[in-house]
């Protein structure tokens, strides 16, 4: 049960860090009430990282170098981070190394078709692995069974990519509507082509998350945003027995969590043998067509 040392591992949830990081959460102040989220917090769930990751503005001048040294360091071989139209240094980096970086794009099904026909662009301009959405941070929010998703999903099954969603209860201090995992029974059943990827723990209905995992052959969960020694338990066991091709590994650097952090923690999940090379790899590679 100890974490193999040889296994080239895919982050589901890794960017480049930069002069710029103060923007990453400009999107949801306006849903923030509490002064505590809008003025002091460096990022609006600070509450519950107790090392958020500080790369001090001009402490390198290439940090897509930095961020490989990094991913070197801890045999992480490829990262799936986010892009958009204005994020340079991600372009840069998927320029630089195109098989260390693979693109996702966080959706807003607000914008109607206009946001369909971007997503097609940038799947042609980028070869977007998947697309992601944060339906609490969404202003309006967008609950995850709501119509105005159904175009986004329609698109990932025409592009065969998976989707990606925060569920359970936000870290921000944001309603938790739109992130129930019983919504996910509905999109699951509707839409049998499309595969979902849970992240961002899905708490406190892990133990329903499991249970669709088991009814639903096209959803899956990733680790994004926990500590390995907070992995749900639930989440664990169900990764030693029926959900053994169904669990992901993601961090969370630099938005919450460190890689020191992650993998000095990580040995201690008491994973069986035969799990670690699927939930660092294996898994992530036949979900999201890395080996293509």
């Amino acid at each position: 049960m100890t974490m193999p040392t040889d296994i080239k591992i895919i982050d589901l949830m890794l960017n480049v860090p930069g002069d710029d990081n103060s923007q990453w959460y400009e999107f949801m102040k306006p849903l923030l009430m509490d002064k505590e989220s809008r003025m002091m917090f460096k990022m609006p769930a600070q509450y519950m990282f107790k090392d958020i990751p500080e790369i001090a503005s001009g402490e390198t001048d290439d940090y897509i170098a930095y961020t490989v040294g990094l991913m070197d360091k801890f045999n992480i071989d490829i990262a799936m981070t986010g892009i958009d139209d204005h994020n340079e240094v991600t372009k840069e980096a998927v320029k630089r190394y195109p098989k260390r970086f693979k693109c996702s794009y966080e959706c807003n099904p607000n914008n109607g078709m206009d946001e369909v026909r971007k997503i097609k662009r940038l799947h042609k301009e980028f070869g977007l692995v998947a697309v992601t959405a944060f339906p609490s941070g969404l202003c309006p929010q967008v609950p995850l069974n709501d119509k105005k998703f159904y175009p986004i999903y329609a698109a990932c099954v025409e592009l065969d990519i998976p989707f990606c969603t925060t569920v359970g209860v936000p870290g921000p201090r944001l309603p938790m509507e739109p992130q129930k995992v019983e919504h996910l029974d509905e999109v699951c059943w509707f839409f049998p082509e499309l595969t979902v990827v849970m992240r961002h723990g899905a708490e406190p209905w892990t133990d329903l998350a499991c249970k669709l995992m088991l009814k639903y052959p096209n959803l899956y969960y990733m680790t994004s945003a926990f500590a390995p020694k907070h992995y749900p338990k639930s989440i664990i066991d169900f990764a030693n027995s029926r959900g053994s091709d169904k669990i992901m590994y993601a961090g969370y650097f630099p938005m919450g969590l460190s890689l020191d952090r992650i993998f000095k923690d990580m040995p201690n999940v008491p994973f069986k043998d035969e799990v670690w090379p699927k939930f660092l790899r294996e898994n992530a590679l036949k979900v999201f067509k890395l080996d293509q």
